[in-house]
């Protein structure tokens, strides 16, 4: 099949997409007068892709987790985007890219990258997320960093 064929198919094909959350975990950001949600879910002929905002050490109340302890917001946040994932059928193993925000990345980088290392190591990702760092001014000043993610994999096929 040519690909102007393969791209005629696809453009055919319903995208259907809704909002993900997981409320065990982070509250929604509408609730604290923000307009976004926590991340996307867009199903593409059984291809399913996530879309999870920037995520930071927030818990279920919208409170930040953490102050001015970096290495525990970084945990904190990879726990958030884990249970997002995990509402939508996902683990770690289909995240494929990720944008890492931080506050202070000439201070924190190398503490930030040694727990992503560790968390990545116990999740057993092989390969390793395509990723970037970047320095931000974030939207709360106690948050020290903030992640966002995509998650690509195969829906099910159900019997």
């Amino acid at each position: 099949m040519a690909v102007q064929d393969l791209i005629s198919e696809l453009l055919k094909i319903p995208v259907q997409k809704r909002a993900i959350s997981n409320l065990d975990v982070l509250n929604e950001a509408p609730v604290y007068g923000s307009a976004f949600s926590r991340g996307m879910r867009i199903d593409l002929n059984g291809l399913v892709i996530l879309l999870i905002s920037g995520t930071a050490s927030i818990d279920e109340a919208g409170r930040t987790l953490h102050p001015g302890d970096l290495r525990a917001q970084v945990r904190r946040t990879f726990q958030n985007i884990e249970a997002l994932l995990a509402a939508e059928g996902a683990t770690w193993k289909d995240i494929v890219r990720t944008t890492c925000y931080l506050r202070d990345i000439e201070r924190d980088y190398a503490a930030f990258n040694e727990e992503r290392t560790n968390y990545y190591r116990e999740q057993g990702l092989d390969p390793l997320p395509a990723s970037t760092g970047i320095q931000a001014i974030l939207c709360r000043p106690d948050l020290l960093i903030e992640i966002e993610a995509i998650a690509m994999f195969q829906k099910p096929k159900t019997a």
